[in-house]
């Protein structure tokens, strides 16, 4: 087993599409399932597994090629429709033949399907048996609640430890002198026999396919000026799973690494980047987490297969993202829905006013830096409790676009409210700014947050609507954090960076979006022009990790994070399409 800071994250694809299975997991549109070595939390094995997303990350399958029954070294080549493996001794090769069946075919490599639970207890681990009704090896997972069935359609299968219990040996392996070929389904508790309605080559013609046609209605404008914008609709593409638990819509999940679930800020990034070219998938991505919003109007922290979270929530960037998106997706989509989204982030800017303010306080407070989406800023060193100039920001454009859409359904008492609120918030936002620059302030006292996080300059996202003086003063300090990669969220040189520290330096995308969109509306033009080349740059070198590090420019965590790949996307094609 390795680390994740030892893999290679190549950027983009090469070699006739082929990419690293080590950074990007192999995967299809709708697929709660995967296969890659990462099998948990910065957590790299030798051999890829099948990795199943529903109730939380597990990897069920080890999946070993054999040559005469032994451990065969092997190679991997990895193409969106296509996972090989390679060895003298000959070749295997996995896709998706359906988003969960997997089609498996060898020709001199076996393939040994073995369990791949580190501890097994009786309440823990697979466990193996032979359906009496057509003879197919089957494991069950404690872990997954899924079953995952064997039917041999060439050459044959060994099996190994049917109906044993406890630590002894399983596995099913594929053999074959003329080849071999195979599926393994994942299913509840029962379904009819597999049928082959397809051959493996059709299979993997119609992945590709499917693939392109994505890839070509969400980067159509792609060029060798920016040539990870394949990857990056693969990453989006791929981390894409169909309704079910508890999403009730098609998801972009953050990852099909560890990172598998849909926070309630990420989705919008997700959304922008989706707009264009799959306008109902970007709707659905903005709406999936108004659809657990509390009847107090707070958004779940996340939300992923088995569960929907409310310890924590992420601010309020939905109507940011929600003038942006009305921009993209035609009025066909939009307008009949008006009336929800309207009821949806009314609701969510109510809960900010009503259940996160002070008593006679304007600015609401977030409770603790996971709130923030900036979990451990050194913003929230000092005090947990603050109130930030990015919330108040967030907040006043959301009560802006609620004014908007207050008049534009016939609501002038309602557009009268939103504009009393919007005053209150601009004025207590007023009361953060020290000439030069905005802080962040105990809620319960008052006293001064540390101040060298990009966190506190965020207002820059109000663009247009700031005074000239306070955007000069804002991009002044955010030139402070511009590193030849991009905007660190701690300055390198202050104290209290750290390469590696999560929001205590690395770069990240969402950061970089919003800061990038706000200096261009403020008209720093040539500031995000540098902003939004570098972040480029930054991808292509080191892929969409879920953060940076802000000097090295090496990737970070998560390898395959999608709102990393949307931010690359959504700047590309500003960058292409840039008089």
């Amino acid at each position: 087993m390795t680390q994740l800071d030892t893999v290679p994250a190549p950027a983009a694809f090469h070699d006739e599409d082929h990419f690293d299975v080590r950074a990007i997991p192999f995967s299809r549109r709708g697929s709660w399932l995967d296969l890659s070595p990462v099998v948990g939390l910065h957590r790299v094995e030798r051999d890829i597994h099948l990795v199943s997303h529903t109730t939380g990350m597990h990897a069920v399958l080890r999946l070993v090629p054999t040559a005469a029954s032994a451990q065969a070294d092997a190679t991997t080549i990895t193409t969106p429709s296509v996972l090989r493996w390679e060895s003298p001794a000959g070749a295997v090769e996995a896709v998706f033949e359906t988003t969960d069946v997997i089609r498996f075919r060898g020709r001199g490599l076996g393939m040994r399907f073995t369990e791949a639970a580190d501890e097994l207890t009786p309440f823990s681990g697979m466990y193996l048996f032979a359906d009496p009704i057509d003879g197919s090896p089957v494991y069950t997972s404690y872990e997954t609640g899924r079953r995952y069935r064997i039917t041999v359609i060439a050459g044959e299968v060994r099996v190994v430890g049917a109906e044993s219990l406890g630590s002894a040996d399983r596995w099913v392996e594929a053999v074959g002198p003329d080849g071999w070929e195979l599926v393994v389904e994942e299913l509840e508790t029962a379904r009819e026999p597999y049928r082959t309605r397809t051959t493996f080559d059709d299979a993997r013609e119609s992945v590709r396919d499917e693939f392109e046609a994505f890839l070509d209605t969400v980067a159509p404008w792609r060029s060798d000026d920016v040539p990870a914008a394949d990857a990056a609709a693969y990453v989006l593409w791929s981390a894409t799973v169909r309704p079910e638990g508890f999403l009730d819509r098609e998801g972009v999940l953050m990852s099909k690494h560890w990172m598998d679930k849909v926070w309630s800020w990420d989705h919008c990034f997700n959304a922008l980047a989706l707009a264009d070219g799959q306008p109902k998938l970007a709707f659905d991505q903005f709406m999936l987490p108004f659809d657990h919003q509390t009847d107090a109007g707070a958004l779940p922290d996340s939300v992923t297969h088995s569960e929907a979270l409310y310890n924590y929530v992420k601010p309020p960037i939905h109507g940011w993202a929600f003038t942006a998106l009305r921009r993209a997706l035609p009025a066909s989509l939009v307008d009949p829905q008006l009336p929800e989204i309207y009821r949806r982030l009314a609701a969510w800017s109510r809960f900010w006013l009503d259940h996160r303010r002070v008593p006679g306080h304007a600015v609401p407070h977030y409770q603790h830096g996971n709130d923030s989406g900036w979990d451990n800023a050194t913003t929230f060193d000092r005090d947990r409790v603050i109130e930030s100039p990015d919330l108040a920001a967030f907040l006043l454009i959301q009560l802006g676009v609620l004014r908007g859409l207050a008049v534009e359904l016939g609501n002038e008492t309602d557009a009268s409210a939103w504009a009393s609120a919007e005053a209150e918030v601009r004025e207590g936002l007023a009361t953060l700014w020290r000439g030069d620059g905005y802080v962040a302030v105990a809620a319960s006292d008052g006293r001064e947050a540390k101040r060298r996080s990009l966190l506190t300059l965020l207002p820059i996202v109000l663009g247009e609507a700031l005074e000239a003086e306070t955007a000069d003063v804002l991009a002044d300090d955010i030139r402070t954090h511009l590193t030849e990669w991009g905007l660190a969220t701690e300055p390198i040189d202050s104290q209290d960076y750290e390469s590696d520290g999560y929001w205590r330096g690395p770069i990240w995308a969402p950061s970089t979006v919003l800061v990038e969109d706000g200096l261009r509306r403020a008209g720093q033009t040539a500031l995000a022009d540098a902003v939004r080349e570098r972040f480029l740059r930054l991808c292509e070198k080191s892929g969409f990790a879920e953060n940076f590090d802000a000097v090295t420019g090496e990737g970070l965590r998560d390898r395959a994070y999608t709102w990393t790949a949307s931010a690359y996307l959504l700047f590309a094609r500003s960058y292409v399409e840039q008089p």
